[in-house]
């Protein structure tokens, strides 16, 4: 098993390397036009080394890196019992795509969700793909692996939580449940939904209504929606969503940033 990884990009590194990040930087590599651009969020004394940018997509397996790649250990996930602490969790159901889960951590995040929980097994984990997908954002956001989503399920109905699936055959629309309290909300994998038995397991399944003939949206899209509906019910910012959006706000200008020539 590796002792280290690679994740890449600017606004990664950016977050990755700022208070309060999950795990602490063991090198970085960089061209010299990347490294210029990142001179004032590098801490003294992280080691850094100047690389073509061919030897980073040899490094990372990606193009994608934007001149720059930081070595860090292996994501530490949350421990199962920790995620039921705050008020809003989101379970990913068997969500395969690496990307899926980066981009659903991107708006977690700015909304305020305390933990992100998916299956241990026969379901996509936080990688290198999945952090540059996320923008940086699951350096900050703790991800738990749980051995049965539905146990799971249970146990936070036993903590006080209403839990909530996500489904084109729900008898509800996402705006019409009540999102104030303790909440889980649960969604499902790319094209096959959710489980039987993990939808059973909810206390309700809502629908994002849509006009044919779309019949059903990406896992990311329909998250963000019940996210932000969620926000939306308590006030439009709570104390936890407000200081993630400001952060996930100036995460975006970087982003842009990266982007100009």
């Amino acid at each position: 098993m590796a002792t280290t990884e690679w994740i890449y990009g600017r606004q990664v590194v950016r977050l990755a390397l700022a208070a309060g990040a999950r795990r602490r930087a063991v090198r970085l590599a960089a061209t010299a036009p990347a490294l210029r651009a990142l001179a004032g969020h590098l801490p003294p004394g992280l080691e850094r080394s100047v690389v073509a940018s061919d030897a980073l997509d040899r490094l990372t397996g990606s193009r994608e890196h934007q001149g720059v790649a930081l070595e860090v250990p292996p994501y530490p996930y949350a421990d199962e019992g920790a995620a039921l602490d705050g008020d809003l969790v989101v379970v990913l159901d068997q969500v395969s795509d690496p990307r899926n889960l980066g981009a659903v951590a991107r708006s977690a995040l700015a909304a305020g969700v305390t933990a992100l929980v998916v299956p241990r097994h026969r379901a996509a984990h936080v990688t290198p793909a999945a952090v540059k997908a996320s923008a940086g954002t699951l350096e900050h956001l703790g991800v738990a692996q749980v051995a049965n989503v539905a146990r799971f399920l249970q146990e936070a109905k036993r903590a006080a939580f209403w839990v909530y699936g996500a489904s084109g055959e729900g008898d509800v629309a996402y705006t019409g449940l009540d999102l104030g309290d303790r909440v889980v909300l649960v969604f499902g994998a790319e094209g096959r939904g959710l489980r039987p038995l993990v939808a059973r397991t909810c206390d309700a399944l809502a629908a994002v209504p849509m006009r044919p003939p779309v019949e059903s949206l990406n896992v990311s899209v329909a998250a963000a929606l019940f996210l932000y509906e969620v926000v939306r019910q308590r006030g439009g910012r709570t104390a936890a969503a407000g200081a993630a959006v400001d952060a996930a706000a100036a995460g975006q200008a970087g982003a842009a940033r990266d982007l100009l020539p």
